[in-house]
């Protein structure tokens, strides 16, 4: 169960010294900030060491401070609003070399997908997309971009796939209101959540379907929902949620696909390229 950081704070404070407790009254009023600052830097905040908010977190029961960081930043993933993540960002990604910072943010989303992705559920995954009936993507507002693009490559290596990409709760249940016990329905869902894909996943699991989550973590709505749950970051902690790590590892999910299928994507796309050269889908072309 994961761990409300603020709760044990409050718990806590009696047997904290002096210092502690400046540390955990500007967590406790400044949560949204404290959850993406340095040890460092939340210290000279608050007129403490370095080494005093370490063992701060140590004296919560974390094995350091970046545990205690990654609890308080699970606890209100969902919760920062446009405003406040650009608020949270202002020191981040700033200064002379921002498309440094940015791109240095993007490459520690993959590394951490590269650590957490549970090997046993995307296997899982893939054998689900495999024996279903029918596949069916579900993705909201900015994941609806990665739901396209898992659209554009599951309709060349399957023939029954169906997107849910746009539209309210009515919507997406009136798209998927034939899903069965024999159907995948892929959700897609980042914070801030939304309701409306939720809504549709919790309908598919009471139609019995099999769910395969791509979501950021535990703390998802959809997690527990799933049989399959794949698991990457896509905070950027600014007013853009930075879709990198999910893209690649919708890549992931794609590859393995096409290889199972390995003699049907060779025939499709054997045919694909006579139909292009043809029709003059590409090259030099003189029709537009």
């Amino acid at each position: 169960m994961q761990r409300n950081v603020l709760h044990m704070i409050e718990n806590s404070m009696s047997g904290f010294s002096k210092g502690q407790r400046r540390i955990a009254s500007y967590i406790l009023e400044n949560y949204d900030k404290a959850a993406f600052m340095t040890a460092s830097k939340l210290g000279s905040l608050v007129g403490v060491s370095e080494s005093t908010v370490v063992r701060f977190a140590a004296e919560l029961g974390f094995p350091g401070y970046p545990a205690m960081q990654k609890a308080l930043q699970e606890m209100i993933r969902s919760r920062l609003t446009s405003v406040q993540r650009i608020k949270a960002s202002s020191g981040r990604f700033s200064g002379p070399d921002l498309i440094a910072s940015v791109l240095q943010a993007d490459m520690e989303k993959i590394r951490q997908a590269v650590e957490e992705v549970s090997r046993s559920d995307f296997a899982l995954a893939v054998d689900e997309l495999m024996s279903a009936r029918h596949i069916y993507i579900l993705g909201l507002r900015s994941s609806s971009f990665l739901a396209g693009y898992l659209n554009f490559y599951f309709h060349l290596i399957f023939d029954n796939v169906t997107l849910v990409s746009s539209g309210g709760t009515g919507d997406v249940l009136e798209r998927i209101f034939r899903i069965g016990p024999e159907d995948v329905l892929v959700g897609i869902c980042f914070p801030r959540y939304s309701n409306a894909t939720v809504k549709g996943v919790r309908f598919a699991v009471d139609r019995g379907a099999r769910i395969i989550a791509v979501t950021d973590g535990p703390s998802s709505p959809l997690y527990d929902m799933a049989s399959a749950a794949l698991t990457v970051r896509s905070d950027m902690i600014s007013f853009v949620d930075s879709l990198v790590a999910p893209f690649s590892l919708l890549n992931a999910l794609i590859v393995a696909a096409g290889q199972r299928k390995n003699a049907d994507i060779s025939q499709i796309f054997g045919s694909l390229e006579k139909i292009w050269g043809e029709y003059g889908v590409f090259g030099d072309s003189d029709e537009d």
